[in-house]
């Protein structure tokens, strides 16, 4: 949670910059997409530890209330839901993809927006799933659906999606190829690479599908 003075507000799916300046002059600078909605009080951001980062395990561990950071932004427009749109919408996250997809589900209800909307989200086990409670709540709307694909192990008695997100499960669960509809990505490298071209080879319009990736 960042107390950022003169904050100009954002939009769902959008980043910011950190900067850190070590003692000795050394910087490092990480983009961190936004968990809030843009009704949200606070700008709050999820930091996934990297072991080896210059970055995460600071935040994760060391930084402290008071701690002050270098922030730009928000960044980005592209990759932004608002409730204007009309379609309906396909939000597809892997691992800590989900992130900028949580601040647009957070968006859909605090908008009181009626769009169907769909989260596909893999994971490699239940301990690995980020905003369980809430998405579990979330997935109490009537207009709000939550999938969660366990790709390594699920828990006991599962009966949902297991293994990793391929072309069927796309077809079975994704939105008609209409041109309102519109799927957003956001996840490792591969993994949005695949799920957007299987988009496409499902007959979804390219320009109808947003990406944001990492690694």
């Amino acid at each position: 949670m960042l107390d950022v003075p003169n904050w100009p507000g954002h939009l769902a799916g959008q980043h910011v910059d950190l900067r850190l300046t070590a003692e000795d002059g050394y910087q490092a600078q990480r983009s961190y997409s936004i968990a809030s909605a843009p009704e949200d009080r606070d700008l709050v951001l999820t930091v996934a530890r990297v072991d080896d980062g210059e970055v995460s395990p600071y935040l994760v561990d060391d930084l402290q209330p008071g701690d002050e950071l270098e922030v730009r932004g928000p960044i980005g427009g592209y990759f932004a839901w608002e409730d204007r749109m009309t379609g309906p919408v396909l939000l597809v996250g892997g691992g800590s993809g989900v992130v900028p997809l949580r601040s647009m589900l957070r968006h859909h209800r605090a908008s009181q927006s009626t769009l169907e909307t769909r989260l596909i989200y893999s994971v490699r086990s239940p301990e690995d799933v980020i905003y369980r409670d809430e998405l579990t709540e979330l997935a109490g709307d009537d207009t709000i659906d939550v999938r969660l694909a366990f790709t390594r192990t699920s828990p006991p008695e599962w009966d949902g999606l297991r293994g990793r997100i391929d072309a069927g499960v796309l077809d079975d669960l994704g939105w008609d190829s209409s041109p309102d509809a519109v799927a957003f990505i956001c996840g490792p490298n591969g993994f949005v690479e695949f799920v957007a071209q299987s988009l496409v080879a499902l007959g979804h319009p390219p320009r109808q599908i947003k990406t944001e990736r990492f690694g």
